[in-house]
């Protein structure tokens, strides 16, 4: 199962049906940072994670604190940090922390993130 993490329901809507449809995963999708983590038991083989949350409230996590909190729970879980800032500075930050990927909401980034998913999946231990 792929948790998909994003508060844009556009994208959301977007990365389900693409991952539905086009290669018959199982998604789940989540509209923060706390929603993703209350569901890690459910032991996801992905989570695609957005950095910025920008319809959260400030009291809310970003997508490097959600990063670091999965780490800290179930670190064999890949992730790949999906965001529409073009923030360099970002990038070694995301992968100290753990993110495998890194992939900027371009306008080609579903298929991108495709091939960053099935490479990760294929790498990993099958789910």
């Amino acid at each position: 199962m792929i948790f998909f993490v994003d508060d844009d329901k556009l994208i959301i809507n977007l990365l389900e049906y693409t991952f539905k449809n086009r290669k018959n995963y199982k998604v789940k999708c989540f509209f923060t940072g706390e929603e993703c983590l209350e569901h890690l038991h459910e032991n996801p083989s992905l989570v695609v994670l957005d950095h910025c949350f920008s319809k959260a409230g400030s009291a809310n996590l970003t997508g490097l604190q959600t990063l670091e909190r999965i780490m800290k729970q179930k670190q064999d879980i890949p992730v790949i940090m999906l965001s529409s800032q073009d923030n360099k500075e970002l990038i070694p930050r995301f992968i100290e922390a753990g993110a495998r990927r890194y992939i900027s909401k371009d306008d080609y980034f579903i298929d991108s993130l495709m091939e960053a998913i099935d490479a990760e999946l294929a790498a990993g231990s099958g789910h």
